[in-house]
């Protein structure tokens, strides 16, 4: 029993990569917008003031994972864009997670960020980003009003939604996920 779950674990995040491969970079780069505006439109649906908020910031990033789940480990990959509003650059971007802990399931995300200053947006798409252990979400103070209503504040200027295919999530679970760009695209 422990060999098959094994062997259907590196089998599902195998073929996942091969399966994007397969696509020329033109095609990847369309499914990842599409995907991007249905994840916002979704949000948007759940949330109808982060439009305001997405709109109104620096920038904005988009994320879908899928993730696995056995026993007492997990991980998950994805990708998504950072998009730059005031000049409209697109980033293509990649998403590797890594979790412990007892469990076990399939799960679909999708993040989105939203960056409130031009430095805080660089510094995503720069220096790439990993949220761990030592990141802390904290909930929407009162200053910030409705707009981030269901986001949660990661880091200085950055605030966060986390769905799931249920709507928004409850609680921010990014802990040990590591994003990047995606040379091959960019």
């Amino acid at each position: 029993m422990r060999n098959i779950l094994l062997i259907a674990m590196v089998f599902c995040f195998t073929a996942l990569p091969l399966q994007v491969q397969a696509e020329s970079k033109d095609q990847q780069r369309t499914e990842i917008r599409t995907t991007s505006k249905s994840i916002l439109n979704k949000l948007y649906k759940a949330q109808p003031a982060s439009r305001g908020a997405v709109a109104n910031a620096a920038g904005y990033g988009v994320f879908s994972n899928f993730g696995m789940k056995i026993f007492l480990a997990g991980g998950g990959t994805g990708h998504g864009m950072v998009v730059d509003n005031a000049t409209k650059k697109e980033v293509f971007m990649k998403m590797a997670e890594v979790q412990a802990g007892l469990g076990f399931g399939v799960k679909k995300t999708q993040v989105v960020f939203v960056f409130e200053t031009p430095e805080a947006l660089r510094q995503f798409v720069n220096s790439g980003w990993e949220l761990g252990a030592q990141a802390t979400a904290a909930a929407i103070d009162g200053k910030m009003g409705a707009a981030y209503q269901g986001a949660a504040l990661v880091a200085p200027g950055v605030w966060m939604y986390q769905m799931t295919d249920k709507g928004l999530a409850a609680e921010i679970t990014a802990k040990g996920t590591k994003y990047y760009r995606n040379d091959e695209l960019n």
